[in-house]
């Protein structure tokens, strides 16, 4: 493990204005994409190998690869070991499960938090496992086959049987093969395996999205748009006149991470 790791010190993407940078995982290498906007530039290859999660928070980067948890432009070692999914917690700390354990990195290296199995996704201070909706510390909140959870204002889960928001206990929103989910606190996107769905502000009416492709959404990001990446790699920006969408010549892609 690197000692001098600290992930303030990584905080190193995203420095140039009016450029946001994210980052797509897929099977076989972690790819860069540059965007300006709705205007999808240039992209290339930030690391081979298989990577199973991305996330980022404050210029801050963290991929599950194949053996460890790495951070920063450099990808840093932490020792964790093989992880299943990256998350932040609500401080900011870079939180990571696997192997049935979920650990939060720190000053003196990982602090183990719980014993959660087949963990999917981290947000928040929720995880999305095969079990249902997780806290951090292992208590179980609700639902089952859970691939993705969102913690921003209203919590949202995305289920093999719908999305849910978190009300007076987990309330239905729709029904549906979701995905992914993702919010910035006002709009919000959920993917099925069928279709995108969208909601334009807290508390507004969900809507199906219209996309000029076919392929699954794996990843939904936000910068100065919204951004998206399909299961076979291709790349959307959402403009005022529709979606600009690239193919980034990868496949299997596992998420989408926006620096």
């Amino acid at each position: 493990m690197d000692e001098d790791i600290g992930i303030d010190e990584k905080r190193v993407y995203g420095a140039k204005a009016g450029r946001t940078v994210a980052v797509v995982a897929a099977e076989a290498e972690l790819v860069r994409v540059d965007v300006s906007g709705d205007l999808v530039g240039g992209f290339g290859l930030e690391r081979r190998g298989a990577v199973a999660s991305v996330a980022a928070r404050d210029g801050a980067l963290a991929v599950a690869a194949e053996g460890d948890v790495l951070i920063g432009s450099d990808f840093a070692e932490t020792g964790f070991g093989p992880a299943s999914a990256v998350g932040f917690d609500p401080e900011g700390a870079l939180v990571a499960a696997g192997s049935d354990r979920v650990a939060r990195l720190g000053d003196d290296g990982w602090a183990t938090l719980s014993a959660v199995e087949d963990v999917r996704a981290i947000d928040g201070d929720l995880l999305a496992a095969a079990g249902g909706v997780f806290r951090l510390d292992g208590t179980r909140v609700g639902l089952a086959d859970v691939r993705d959870v969102s913690t921003v204002g209203v919590p949202l889960a995305a289920t093999a049987d719908g999305l849910y928001r978190l009300g007076n206990g987990w309330m239905d929103v729709l029904d549906g093969d979701f995905r992914v989910v993702a919010c910035d606190g006002e709009r919000a996107h959920a993917a099925a395996s069928d279709a995108l769905y969208e909601r334009e502000r807290a508390g507004a009416e969900w809507t199906e999205v219209p996309l000029p492709v076919a392929d699954p959404v794996a990843g939904i990001g936000y910068g100065e748009s919204t951004y998206l990446v399909t299961g076979s790699g291709t790349f959307l920006a959402a403009g005022e006149d529709g979606w600009r969408a690239r193919s980034l010549g990868v496949r299997d892609v596992r998420g989408l991470a926006v620096l």
